[in-house]
């Protein structure tokens, strides 16, 4: 595999590539990258924006006006409060499936009536102070409506509820991220004996359900599979408002999921392309009469993100030249795990910030964990990485810098957005601050090092 970066491309792609170079060399211009820097991960703000804005107005374009339409971002997807706040700003709520997530979007500002609680393992904990706020939830089985049903008996709540159902539809590539297999693990699987029945009659028994949700999309899922569930799950809403003879369901959450392309530059499918196939598939989901819940986070943030890390070391090795770095598995660990379904395309920038020139060679890009697969890259032809060189993964604005994982301990890396300054330079902020080596010691129960040493069997010395 070549990994050319075309700087040249025109329109959108084309501009987004021109601000993340222009931000790698002034972050190293301003020390946010360099030998005491090794790591960061950068956030396109513009690119952000526009993403916000261009899935506002794709949804806008199928639907009549007046819809009640929510776009709840996937907060598992780039769990940071600034960026919350900042989609917040764009007119994106949020869709969390924890505790933490829910802090995130409550420090970040995103109000109650613009959140939704989904996950496979509520607590009554986190039901009860769902409710209490007023956030929308959807319950994922029988047993977890048993629950939702003592609440709303015990006190009345302003949330929004519904059960969430797995159509069933079949997975794509990557069966990992796949949710609508017939054995996935979420919501109450309809081709089930007797589970549409069921659903059916949970409605006609509880009038304050009033929300329908499925999520079938995710990373190698086609947009035709997708709207199949979709299509199924409208069909159940459709089913269940004729059961009890009036507009009960008055809300779709169809989820998220739309993969990217980790290829190219380009964005392919938009979420223009999505609501047109949906409009296509499920004509009655965009006639006005039920209100739309998206649940989009990959689409929204990968393609505005980079993680930049400094060539430390360059070597062979059986012949290979390998460029060892400081991104790796902490940053990118689907990547290293599984290579083969989630591939990042590489640029190569030369000790200044500068977009490498060069022929392009065949090389390793190495990480920095203690073991032998930690490689953002096997055999990638590059122009050739040199020792205080950088190489950038790209499209890794979710799932990726945010989502550190402690291998060896390594330091959660700082994360900055960049947006112009007007002058003809590059601003930055801060997201997330770098984590110390004392903070890792703090995290790693450096407060109890003595603690195991006092348990002792009892009558030993």
């Amino acid at each position: 595999m070549e990994d050319v970066v075309d700087h040249g491309t025109g329109g959108e792609a084309g501009e987004r590539a021109t601000r993340r170079d222009e931000a790698v060399r002034a972050a190293v211009e301003q020390g946010l990258l360099g030998p005491d820097a090794a790591v960061v991960g950068l956030l396109d703000v513009i690119g952000i924006r526009k993403a916000a804005a261009d899935l506002r107005a794709a949804f806008d374009a199928v639907l009549p006006p007046g819809t009640p339409v929510l776009h709840a971002f996937a907060v598992k997807a780039t769990p940071l409060a600034p960026v919350l706040r900042l989609l917040h700003e764009e007119g994106i709520g949020a869709e969390v499936a924890s505790p933490g997530e829910l802090a995130l979007a409550r420090a970040a500002g995103v109000p109650a009536s613009r959140t939704v609680l989904d996950s496979p393992a509520k607590t009554p904990a986190e039901l009860r102070e769902a409710l209490a706020l007023g956030i929308a939830v959807n319950a994922d089985n029988p047993q977890e409506l048993e629950r939702l049903d003592a609440l709303v008996r015990a006190a009345p709540t302003r949330s929004p509820l519904g059960i969430r159902v797995n159509p069933q539809v079949g997975g794509g590539t990557i069966g990992a991220t796949s949710t609508a297999t017939e054995t996935s693990k979420f919501g109450v699987a309809l081709r089930d004996e007797g589970a549409r029945e069921w659903v059916v009659q949970a409605y006609a028994d509880r009038p304050w359900l009033t929300r329908l949700h499925a999520h079938t999309g995710s990373q190698g899922i086609p947009l035709a599979l997708m709207a199949r569930g979709v299509a199924e799950t409208y069909a159940l809403a459709e089913e269940i408002n004729a059961r009890v003879g009036r507009r009960q369901i008055d809300t779709l959450d169809i989820g998220g999921g739309l993969p990217v392309n980790f290829a190219a530059e380009a964005t392919a499918p938009t979420h223009a392309d999505y609501a047109r196939v949906l409009a296509e598939a499920v004509p009655g989901l965009c006639d006005g009469r039920y209100g739309l819940v998206t649940e989009f986070g990959r689409s929204l943030l990968a393609k505005h993100g980079t993680v930049v890390a400094r060539v430390e070391y360059t070597k062979q090795a059986g012949g290979r030249r390998i460029a060892v770095t400081h991104a790796g598995v902490q940053v990118a660990t689907r990547t290293v795990y599984a290579p083969g379904a989630w591939p990042l395309r590489l640029a190569a920038y030369d000790a200044k910030g500068r977009p490498k020139p060069g022929p392009a060679v065949v090389q390793d890009v190495a990480g920095p964990a203690c073991f032998s697969g930690d490689l953002l890259a096997e055999g990638r032809a590059l122009p050739l990485l040199e020792q205080g060189d950088y190489a950038a993964a790209l499209d890794t604005g979710a799932y990726y810098f945010a989502h550190h994982y402690a291998y060896n301990s390594l330091a959660r890396p700082g994360i900055y957005g960049f947006a112009p300054d007007g002058a003809g330079g590059m601003a930055f902020a801060t997201v997330r601050e770098p984590q110390t080596v004392a903070e890792v010691v703090a995290e790693s129960g450096g407060a109890h090092a003595f603690a195991l040493t006092t348990l002792r069997a009892h009558g030993s010395r």
